[in-house]
């Protein structure tokens, strides 16, 4: 049941048809959600904020919106923004929605990761509540036409019984992008292969094949002169009995070959592939859905998932329908993360039950926080 937050009570009172939305980090993710934003009629851009000032003016130029350097200052001269867009360096993230949600009050779409400590993000999903406002986590891929044929076939019974899981995501990353920003490879404020790269296809072990139980991973730094990891390799099993295996790496050269996840179920077997899980490429119980459900990402490197997260949101509000992210769904989520990197902190198996915050994963660094800390004027 849906308990009926600020805006949604706003909405109903004064008929509201539009969603006013504001951006805080206007980078390369920030673009696909203005196109979503602009595409999809229940929501209108109010402004846009970032820390860089020749960044910020393109944006503002492109799309012919507000700009602004801080978004202290956004906020205060739109009040008329409901629903925010965080889209700072992941280690950030806590630090500005907990701000915007305790001083602002306003509803919040957050990027991948929510947060880096699972401790985080429970605080944050408990001031929410507490404040009757909304966080939206951003997991787009579950919304991929792959991704939904598969979810069905499992929970259908199609493709039987669960037996191995195999996720390989295999990208290229060259020391150039971690160099770009000094956030970029560190513990602090971006985590590794597995956090930055391989959220999603974590996210989507737990959607489409149930809890895992169990963990035992190794990570190493191969590829890059980085401080995290940039290749993982694991096994894990499942509570229902299957097991399974997982490759991510941004070590791969000289370019991005493969983003998959297949099963072998008890009836047949099923693969996503695509550079982002976004085609069907084997699926035994129908041959013929494969091309129906496979998408094509030409000139469109995240696909389309966020457009279809953007329409789950508009329902929400207008049409009282569940978000397809719980709170729970998507602390569960970073609670797996941390579990491969506790297995590969103490080079043991972990069990999910026993995972805990990585001794790693989101440690303070004041140094780097304040180059992306907005000050109060």
């Amino acid at each position: 049941m849906i308990t009926l937050s600020h805006l949604e009570k706003y909405i109903m009172k004064h008929k509201i048809k539009k969603i006013n939305v504001g951006i805080i980090g206007v980078g390369r993710i920030s673009l696909h959600h203005i196109n979503c934003i602009i595409s999809e009629k229940s929501f209108f851009l109010s402004a846009i904020c970032d820390l860089d000032n020749s960044k910020l003016n393109k944006f503002v130029k492109k799309y012919k919106t507000k700009g602004y350097l801080n978004y202290r200052e956004m906020l205060s001269k739109h009040k008329e923004i409901n629903l925010v867009i965080i889209a700072t360096p992941s280690g950030m993230h806590y630090e500005h929605a907990k701000e915007i949600i305790l001083r602002y009050k306003k509803n919040l779409i957050i990027e991948k990761p929510l947060t880096l400590k699972v401790s985080q993000a429970k605080e944050l999903f408990r001031l929410s509540n507490k404040n009757k406002l909304k966080i939206f986590p951003v997991f787009q891929n579950r919304y991929n036409l792959a991704v939904r044929r598969v979810k069905k076939s499992i929970t259908s019974g199609e493709i039987g019984k669960i037996r191995i899981v195999n996720v390989r995501v295999r990208w290229c990353r060259q020391q150039k992008y971690y160099d770009m920003s000094p956030w970029r490879g560190t513990y602090s404020h971006d985590g590794g292969a597995l956090t930055n790269q391989g959220i999603h296809h974590i996210d989507l072990l737990r959607y489409l094949f149930g809890e895992v139980d169990y963990v035992n991973c190794q990570m190493k730094t191969i590829g890059s002169k980085i401080q995290v990891e940039d290749t993982i390799v694991a096994t894990f099993g499942f509570k229902n009995g299957g097991v399974g295996t997982l490759e991510i790496t941004t070590a791969a050269r000289p370019i991005d070959y493969e983003a998959s996840i297949s099963l072998l179920g008890s009836k047949g077997m099923v693969q996503i592939g695509g550079i982002a899980v976004n085609k069907l490429e084997i699926f035994t119980p129908k041959q013929n859905d494969i091309k129906k459900f496979s998408e094509s990402f030409k000139r469109n490197y995240y696909g389309f998932g966020h457009k279809y997260l953007y329409k789950s949101i508009s329902d929400y509000f207008f049409k009282k329908k569940e978000f397809l992210i719980s709170y729970n769904d998507c602390i569960k989520t970073l609670q797996l993360l941390h579990c491969f990197y506790n297995s590969a902190e103490q080079n043991k198996k972990i069990y999910f039950k026993n995972s805990r915050d990585s001794k790693k994963l989101g440690v303070k660094n004041e140094k780097i926080s304040k180059l992306y800390r907005f000050r109060e004027k």
